[in-house]
């Protein structure tokens, strides 16, 4: 399975998953300071109080991690971080480290005060993720030096530069205990308001040179699953429709016939979406059903439904986790226009009951 920080060529739209054709763009349109990211209000207040005061004993930052669904800014923040320090950044993923001394080479060539940023922290090999305890807590890695002869083996222990550690993860469960409590600040992102998304697409259009009203902006807002990648992404693909259909500007009617033909609906929910939902309805009843099964029958690896399509169809209240497996709610029957039997059944137990 892709994971958040490996372009992939997906053919859903809708994916939160980085594509290739996202790769540029992202380049383009990430912001440089925290007063251009739009969004996650708490976490920047949190961020911003944090950076002035480390910056203020002329200390490094606390080591941090960032957790949430794919394609919400992770990655952006690291890089603020950096520019609103005045350091440097060094970048990698945990499946990009595979033996301990990798991870002490990257450490020993740190610079004061630079920022390590690791995406996907919850793919690093515990071997791996061993070296960076003491690095973290005592700034220092101690590496085994091979001799000459059985026994000959020493350890040299290296001090670092003071640096700071920033994670990023779509699986926070999946840190290890160890790792996570090792980390000074830990922030969550979430989903992004329509509010801010229209924001968000509005600022790219003017950066893209992209010519788009209002309406427009809010049409792709409401589609974009509350993901600021998924926003830039359908408003790139706009643009085009615009171009030939709309005299180059993206209307509320282009965007509407536009996402329309993409079958991106008003929800943003695309055919993946839907077929996940009509199979656990019409296939088990509307659930519980098990992850294993309900992904079997959409043709997907579990981990893929958990980790990107579940995240917003619970948003949404479309989708609940229960102890017995995944239920269809009543909402999700009425958006896909279907009739719900749980509900005719529960209305007959309450006639029954009046009429007792």
């Amino acid at each position: 399975m892709a994971e958040d920080g490996e372009p992939t060529a997906s053919p859903r739209l809708v994916t939160p998953r980085v594509q290739v054709e996202d790769t540029p763009l992202d380049r383009t349109l990430r912001p440089r300071r925290l007063e251009e990211y739009v969004g996650q209000q708490q976490v920047k207040n949190n961020l911003r109080i944090a950076m002035q005061a480390a910056k203020q004993r002329k200390e490094a930052l606390d080591h941090t991690i960032f957790y949430g669904p794919p394609g919400l800014g992770k990655t952006t923040l690291a890089y603020i971080i950096a520019q609103e320090m005045g350091v440097n950044i060094r970048v990698t993923s945990g499946p990009a480290i595979e033996k301990p001394g990798e991870m002490a080479s990257l450490l020993t060539v740190l610079e004061p005060y630079d920022i390590f940023f690791i995406d996907e922290i919850h793919r690093l090999s515990r071997l791996v993720e061993e070296v960076l305890y003491p690095a973290m807590e005592e700034q220092r890695v101690d590496v085994v030096l091979p001799g000459k002869g059985p026994g000959s083996a020493r350890m040299l222990r290296i001090n670092l530069k003071p640096f700071t550690l920033v994670g990023a993860t779509t699986r926070f469960a999946m840190v290890s205990a160890p790792l996570r409590e090792r980390f000074g600040s830990i922030y969550r992102l979430d989903f992004y308001t329509p509010e801010d998304l229209e924001i968000i697409v509005l600022r790219s259009a003017e950066k893209l040179g992209i010519k788009i009203e209002p309406a427009g902006a809010t049409e792709i807002a409401a589609r974009s699953r509350g993901t600021p990648r998924i926003a830039n992404r359908l408003l790139r693909r706009l643009r085009d429709f615009a171009q030939v259909r709309g005299k180059g500007v993206i209307t509320k009617a282009i965007a509407q016939e536009s996402l329309a033909s993409l079958q991106v609906d008003p929800m943003g929910l695309d055919l993946i979406d839907v077929k996940l939902l009509t199979s656990l309805i019409e296939k088990y009843g509307g659930g519980p059903v098990g992850l294993e099964t309900l992904a079997a029958a959409v043709g997907e690896e579990s981990d893929t439904v958990m980790d990107v399509y579940e995240p917003y169809l619970l948003q949404l209240g479309f989708l609940d986790r229960t102890p017995k497996g995944r239920v269809a709610t009543p909402l999700a029957y009425r958006h896909l226009g279907l009739p719900d039997p749980r509900a005719a059944q529960q209305e007959g137990r309450a006639q029954q009951e009046r009429l007792l």
